[in-house]
């Protein structure tokens, strides 16, 4: 890699960090292997550099390797690595009210990794249908089907929580 591009490289990493650290957080719930599907997922970002920089949305492109990681994580049972760090990161927040951010986290950790990474897409970044099926790299109706199950699977998670939630959305 060119200095140019690896200076481009570590600009984009440097400022993107806390959202790419934010999404894997929201994916899998666990602020140690957020940190490691980053890491991995940037790493992949650093080999296919020239080929990402080019891309219409660079964002986009970055967060489907983060989600990509993620899921692949799942798919191989790879759960646990040794890290050694100086200081814990902080736990991000999704919404100003903590209890409920705690209840929604624990009750999104335990629908199944698809079904999270497109709830995760969808209704926290805002993402089309058509933005999530190119992401996971799946049809648009497969999206919807995940939604749908997805959403069944949290509202079951939650019980009587849904309505007082869904109230403070």
């Amino acid at each position: 890699m060119r200095a140019s591009d690896e200076e481009h490289y570590t600009e984009y990493v440097t400022a993107r960090l806390p959202a790419l650290r934010r999404i894997a957080y929201l994916l899998c719930g666990d602020s140690h292997r957020s940190d490691d599907i980053v890491q991995n997922a940037i790493t992949r970002l650093y080999v296919h550099w020239r080929k990402a920089r080019v891309a219409d949305n660079l964002d986009a492109y970055v967060r489907t390797i983060v989600v990509r990681t993620f899921l692949n994580e799942q798919r191989t049972g790879w759960f646990s690595r040794t890290r050694v760090v100086d200081e814990l990161p902080e736990t991000p927040q999704v919404g100003p009210d903590v209890e409920t951010s705690q209840v929604l986290h624990a009750a999104l950790r335990r629908v199944p990794p698809k079904q999270r990474a497109v709830l995760v897409l969808r209704f926290l970044y805002d993402m089309s249908v058509a933005e999530v099926a190119g992401a996971l790299n799946c049809s648009e109706g497969n999206v919807k089907s995940q939604t749908s199950h997805g959403l069944a699977a949290l509202r079951k998670q939650l019980g009587d929580h849904t309505l007082s939630l869904l109230d403070g959305r």
